[in-house]
């Protein structure tokens, strides 16, 4: 498993650093909001620590930023701030968990257990529309010009990603994690294989929308 660490206090970041990769997990760490939510948007983790206090972008605007991205990641929120309302807003801007500083690594270690033995929460409800195309994702109907189709569920799971995220560059990395969970092994150009397969659905459906690709980065759902 992999886990991201954003702390700006950077003992204690080294410290949980060092009991990740005792324990077996590979860890990815940094020390600013910015860069936090480059690393998160851009890598596929299994949990990602979170601190609130954080210079540059403040640990709720990295974690609202994550979760509009329809990233899922479990997050754990480690703050020096314990009131009530303070773990309330940290449950409602996204995180799974709330950690307290100063707190037992031993403490820390049976939470990132906790949070990833949950399963993944992936199912997008409720219909998407975006550029003329509808989506209903349990039927994995998708209708266009008076035209329909029924996709399979990996269809229907990416086609769905990118309609919940309009316009917006997609990286490979996100787009594995978020369709096919972030334990995937498989060949890197299974996600090739679905692009293609979604490119001849909106054909058919003479649909206005393309998936375009950001050479280097992944792809993009956009009008034509």
């Amino acid at each position: 498993m992999k886990i991201l660490i954003i702390e700006d206090d950077k003992d204690l970041c080294r410290l949980i650093c060092r009991s990740l990769i005792l324990a077996g997990y590979d860890a990815d760490s940094c020390h600013t909001g910015t860069d936090g939510l480059f690393y998160a948007t851009h890598q596929a983790y299994d949990a990602i620590i979170l601190d609130r206090m954080l210079p540059e972008l403040n640990g709720f605007s990295v974690l609202e930023a994550i979760r509009r991205q329809g990233i899922a990641t479990p997050v754990i929120l480690a703050t020096a701030l314990d009131g009530l309302h303070d773990r309330i807003d940290g449950l409602d801007a996204g995180a799974d968990d709330y950690l307290v500083k100063p707190f037992a690594v031993e403490e820390l270690m049976a939470r990132i257990r906790a949070v990833t033995r949950r399963p993944a929460n992936l199912q997008i409800t409720g219909a998407l529309t975006a550029f003329g195309l509808e989506l209903n994702p349990d039927s994995r109907r998708v209708d266009c010009n008076g035209t329909c189709l029924t996709l399979s569920k990996k269809e229907a799971a990416l086609l769905g990603y990118f309609m919940k995220n309009p316009g917006q560059t997609l990286p490979r990395a996100m787009i594995l994690s978020y369709v096919w969970g972030s334990a995937w092994e498989g060949e890197d150009g299974n996600l090739d294989n679905y692009v293609y397969f979604l490119r001849r659905r909106l054909k058919a459906l003479n649909a206005s929308a393309k998936l375009v690709t950001v050479h280097g980065v992944g792809y993009r759902l956009e009008g034509m």
